[in-house]
C-alpha cells in the first residue's frame, strides 16, 4: 500500500524509502507485509499519518497526535512532524510535543483564541494569575521514609510516591524532551565557546556581547540539567 504512493520520501535531509519510513515509526521488517486488517490500533494509526504525509499535502491539521503511543514512538513521531516541510496545525495537551514542532502556539482562554508569542510557559502564567486549580501535591500524598543514624534518633523524610501511569508517561516524555534540547544547547554553547576564541580579543564591545549570549546559554543548560535530575529521581 505505502509503495504505491512513492518511491522515496525526504526526512530530515534524507531521501527514505516507505519501507525504512515504516521502521521508523516502529514497524518490524516482519511487519512491512503485514495485512492492514492484522495491525493493532496504534499501529494503524500510525500507518494513516504515514500515508497523508506521503500525499505531500500543504496543510496537516492534528487533533492528539501523540495519544496512546510509548516513549519511543512519541519521539518517532516528533522527528517525522519536525521535519515535515508543510504547514501543520496541532491540537494537543503535550507541551514537549508543541514547543518542538511548532512556531507559534494558541490557547483557548475565556471562550476566546488567544495568541502565545511566550508558548506553553505564557499560557501557564496566565492561568496562574487566572485562579488555575492547579496546586502542589498536598502533604498527604506523600509518604514517610524513616532512617536510623548511627549516633542521633530516627530521621523522617517526606518522599513523594512513585510515578505511574499517566504521570509516568509525561515525565518520561519531558525527560526525553530535555535530553534532546539539551544536546542541542550544548552544541550552541560549544559553538559559542569558539565564537569566542576565534573573535578580535581587542574588540571589547564583541567580546562583551558574545559573552553575554554564552552565560545566557549556560543558564539555560544548567537550568534544564536541574530539571533532569528532578525527573531522573522522580522516575527512579
Amino acid at each position: 500500500m505505502v509503495a504505491t504512493k512513492r518511491s522515496t520520501y525526504l526526512a530530515d535531509g534524507k531521501e527514505m524509502t516507505p519501507g525504512q519510513l515504516l521502521e521508523r515509526l516502529g514497524f518490524s521488517s516482519a511487519q512491512l507485509s503485514t495485512p492492514v486488517k492484522d495491525l493493532s490500533g496504534g499501529q494503524k494509526r500510525r500507518l494513516q499519518l504515514l500515508l497523508i504525509l506521503l500525499d505531500e499535502p500543504n496543510v496537516l491539521i492534528l487533533d492528539e497526535p501523540t495519544n496512546d503511543l510509548d516513549t519511543d514512538m512519541l519521539v518517532a513521531m516528533e522527528d517525522l512532524l519536525d521535519a515535515w516541510p508543510g504547514t501543520l496545525l496541532v491540537i494537543s495537551h503535550d507541551r514537549y510535543l508543541l514547543e518542538r514542532i511548532t512556531d507559534q502556539q494558541y490557547a483557548v482562554m475565556d471562550a476566546h483564541l488567544r495568541h502565545l508569542p511566550g508558548g506553553v510557559e505564557q499560557y501557564l502564567k496566565l492561568a496562574a494569575a487566572a485562579g488555575s486549580k492547579a496546586k502542589a501535591p498536598a502533604p498527604s500524598s506523600f509518604t514517610t521514609r524513616v532512617e536510623i543514624t548511627p549516633t542521633g534518633p530516627r530521621v523522617e523524610t517526606p518522599v513523594a510516591p512513585a510515578l505511574a501511569g499517566a504521570e509516568r508517561r509525561n515525565a518520561e516524555k519531558e525527560l526525553s524532551a530535555i535530553e534532546r534540547k539539551l544536546t542541542k544547547l550544548q552544541a550552541e554553547e560549544k559553538a559559542q565557546h569558539d565564537k569566542l576564541a576565534a573573535a578580535d580579543q581587542s574588540d571589547y564591545e564583541l567580546l562583551t556581547v558574545l559573552s553575554a549570549e554564552l552565560r545566557a546559554l549556560e543558564a539555560q543548560v544548567a537550568e534544564l540539567e536541574t530539571r533532569w535530575l528532578e525527573l531522573s529521581d522522580l522516575l527512579g
